[in-house]
């Protein structure tokens, strides 16, 4: 079984309003940029996978629409009849930060049916691994009331629907986003058998959510904020201290990563310093933990990622840990990253932290 790689032209066709970066054009704010969730990120890592070869070596595809019916089992009617409705009209905005044009409506279905489709493609037994290059993103999304940039989230829709066909029970979903995934965690805290892991800058955004105190159903929920400026040994930490023994201790049929890429030093939203290695030796951590808990079986969902030159070569990276293809591409930024890496005197902080949490998660 090979790598599936699920992606669509016409996700990349999502339209935004007025803006510039994060603010609404008007007053003092000058047009020009658009929002920094924009479709060059994600075409230019195809285009990268498919210069190097590495398209040709792994399953790549498109998928059909999610279904109303999967779409309800995550977001209420009344939600998804308003979408629709200003999708057919034109196009609007229904929460924050989340402007759509016409079509709208089906190009977010088109996303979580991707995020779908790489699911069952690993539960199903026909893909090893599988990566959806989903757009719009979907981890900020709450079942009514659309932010950050996420219109539906497409991972909970996708985990819902393999619930729904008896594919799989208990499922981690494992989010490594410099921002925290709260529409994820708001779908899943009352429910004991979805595991919620968000790994994410501390007072990023949103910013009344993320804490650690929030704990879910049976303490279903871990979140781990970690302050601005950590590098990838913190990161790599907070895997090998938290992350790998929850997922032990909560057994699941199926591991789900919300893979952001905008921890990236390169990112205009974030304060990270990871690079391609840092995203590369996460993935491999990942695949690890799959194996070890569940045949092997991992999906991973594009959500964020705002460098147009940085994420394809990250994003290229975690396709080469996932394939195990000889195919690399080096990261140009990768020196200039790795001299700016926090040395033993920033890191010992964040450890001793990290173990901290960790005791106060029971692990």
């Amino acid at each position: 079984m090979r790598t599936a790689f699920f992606h669509d032209e016409r996700s990349f066709w999502h339209g935004g309003g007025n803006y510039a970066l994060t603010l609404p054009v008007g007053g003092f704010v000058q047009p020009g940029g658009g929002l920094p969730e924009n479709p060059e990120t994600k075409r230019r890592l195809v285009n990268l996978l498919r210069v190097s070869g590495l398209l040709s070596e792994i399953d790549a595809g498109s998928a059909p629409e999610a279904s109303r019916a999967d779409l309800e089992r995550v977001h209420p009617a009344s939600y998804l009849d308003a979408f629709k409705a200003a999708s057919d009209a034109g196009g609007g905005e229904l929460g924050l930060r989340t402007p759509f044009g016409p079509g709208g409506y089906e190009i977010a279905a088109l996303s979580a049916g991707l995020a779908k489709a790489a699911l069952f493609a690993v539960l199903e037994g026909r893909a090893q691994n599988a990566y959806a290059l989903s757009r719009p993103p979907g981890h900020h999304c709450l079942p009514d009331w659309p932010n950050g940039f996420c219109l539906l989230n497409n991972i909970a829709v996708a985990v819902r629907a393999a619930q729904a066909a008896g594919l799989a029970r208990r499922v981690a979903v494992v989010d490594w986003d410099v921002h925290h995934g709260n529409g994820t965690e708001a779908v899943f805290l009352d429910d004991p058998e979805v595991l919620t892991i968000s790994l994410h800058q501390e007072w990023n955004y949103p910013l009344d959510t993320g804490g650690a105190a929030t704990r879910g159903a049976e303490g279903s929920n871990l979140n781990i904020p970690l302050p601005p400026g950590c590098g990838e040994a913190s990161y790599l930490q907070a895997w090998d201290r938290i992350v790998a023994p929850a997922l032990a201790r909560h057994a699941p049929d199926v591991i789900v990563i919300a893979c952001g890429f905008d921890a990236s030093a390169m990112d205009p939203l974030g304060r990270m310093l990871l690079g391609a290695a840092g995203f590369r030796a996460l993935a491999l951590r990942a695949m690890a933990a799959a194996e070890d808990l569940c045949g092997g079986r991992l999906a991973m969902t594009h959500e964020g990622g705002y460098s147009e030159v940085h994420v394809p070569f990250c994003g290229h990276a975690v396709l080469e840990a996932l394939s195990g293809s000889a195919i690399a591409v080096p990261d140009p930024l990768g020196a200039t990253i790795a001299a700016r890496q926090p040395d033993a005197r920033w890191q010992a902080p964040v450890a001793g932290y990290l173990a901290e949490l960790a005791a106060e998660f029971g692990l």
